[in-house]
């Protein structure tokens, strides 16, 4: 950039009579001369910052101007899922998990923001689980002392492919209802793979240093592919081998039906620490004795209590006031444990030590042998009518519940509630069912 001297304004050769001289105004004029190297300059540089600002306001605007434009060139098919779409991610982390990418060469803590593609390897310690979805759904369940690498996860809008590989420990694995009957998921060990149908429930285990494998099915179907040899399995059954030795299927016990305390309870005690807690469970054929897990967490890597017994009711004491979840298994005479049954969770809270709650019946109305009852509880509060869990209770806390169908005659109709604060409230009616 150049700056001009002003030019000065011409003067005559010899001086004017003052009556000669005219009035002269003084103009200075000044200017720069720009390069076209400096317009592109400037020009550069707004560009980049108008580009910025878009990222700013709208991260995906790259993504919307290509669906735009595709769909104005009628390419309208050629809209593939993202890239956040398409990778696998943590649901559940508890204790000690790690994760080493496939272009790494280091262990990193993993937790919920860490993606997983093909290739990475998840480790968890001996208190440690995790629980990875994939973007079609399917879920896989690595338990403790577990090492796993991802194999294949191919999702699109027409199909999706997962599969993960155990070298040592066990997964669990559930699938979703596809949309393609393409769709497959698939867990290997050693040298079989079972590729599990979709609404289906699977555990797979890896002991190496026993050269003990095995792959059982809980619910829906699979079918287990190990050399030339294909396998059909279908609800509680499994196959079993060792490296270089055949493959033997059988069938497992089937895990009990839990039947008490009721999934998403309220136990209300004065003192929760003295309360004694009686579980219950349904009978399995062929079962010699259950035992009874209560844990804090949800993937059961703390117990605070183990129980083994004979038969299908336990009484437990000793429990802070909490969270608990809690399932059952079922063993034979040859020491055959079956799978975990369904888990159960309940809270126990102490009376008069915890906050109320808002818990009103509005109304009630009988229809045949059957009692409605409409009311208002707190959002987010878990209710309990006459023993049955309230499913329906809408995000402002209005609740509609019909009982079970009554005998004729007089009934008081006990309504327990518990909120997130750890208060509870407790309400009765009485109806009349006529004859």
């Amino acid at each position: 950039m150049t700056t001009q001297t002003p030019i000065e304004p011409r003067r005559p050769t010899s001086a004017p009579t003052p009556q000669q001289a005219p009035k002269i105004h003084r103009v200075e004029v000044y200017w720069h001369a720009v390069t076209y190297k400096t317009v592109a300059v400037y020009l550069l540089l707004l560009f980049v910052i108008i580009i910025a600002g878009m990222y700013v306001a709208i991260p995906d605007w790259t993504t919307i101007a290509t669906t735009k434009i595709n769909k104005a060139i009628g390419n309208v098919d050629n809209d593939p899922l993202t890239l956040t779409q398409t990778q696998a991610k943590f649901v559940n982390l508890d204790g000690r998990v790690q994760v080493k990418k496939v272009n790494s060469v280091t262990w990193v803590e993993a937790d919920y923001h860490t993606a997983l593609d093909k290739g990475d390897l998840i480790q968890t310690g001996s208190d440690g689980a995790a629980r990875i979805t994939f973007a079609d759904g399917t879920e896989y369940t690595v338990k403790a002392e577990t090492l796993v690498t991802v194999e294949e996860n191919n999702v699109t809008k027409d199909r999706a492919n997962t599969a993960v590989r155990i070298s040592t420990g066990e997964v669990n694995l559930a699938t979703p209802t596809w949309s393609s009957r393409d769709s497959q998921a698939a867990i290997s060990v050693e040298d079989a793979t079972a590729y599990v149908q979709q609404n289906s429930r699977a555990t797979v285990k890896n002991d190496p240093n026993k050269n003990e494998h095995e792959i059982v099915v809980a619910t829906g179907a699979a079918e287990v592919k190990r050399g030339d040899e294909k396998i059909e399995l279908t609800q509680y059954e499994k196959v079993s081998f060792a490296n270089g030795g055949p493959t033997q299927k059988s069938n497992v016990l089937a895990p009990p039906g839990l039947v008490s305390p009721l999934n998403l309870a309220p136990i209300i005690s004065e003192n929760p620490k003295t309360a004694q807690i009686r579980f219950e469970w349904q009978q399995v054929a062929d079962a010699a004795g259950y035992t009874l897990r209560i844990s804090p967490t949800t993937m059961f890597t703390k117990l605070v209590k183990e129980v083994k017994v004979s038969g299908t009711s336990a009484e437990v004491s000793g429990l802070e006031s909490g969270d608990y979840f809690w399932n059952v298994t079922a063993s034979d005479a040859k020491k055959q444990t079956s799978e975990f049954s369904e888990t159960f969770s309940f809270t126990l809270v102490a009376q008069g030590k915890t906050q109320e709650m808002l818990l009103d019946i509005e109304s009630t109305q009988i229809h045949g042998r059957v009692a409605e009852l409409i009311g208002k509880t707190e959002p987010g509060a878990a209710l309990i009518i006459n023993g049955q869990a309230v499913a329906n209770i809408s995000p402002d806390g209005t609740f509609r519940h019909f009982t079970e169908p009554l005998e004729p005659g007089q009934h008081t109709i006990v309504v327990i509630g518990s909120n997130r604060r750890g208060g509870t409230a407790k309400q009765q009616v009485s109806i009349v069912v006529p004859k």
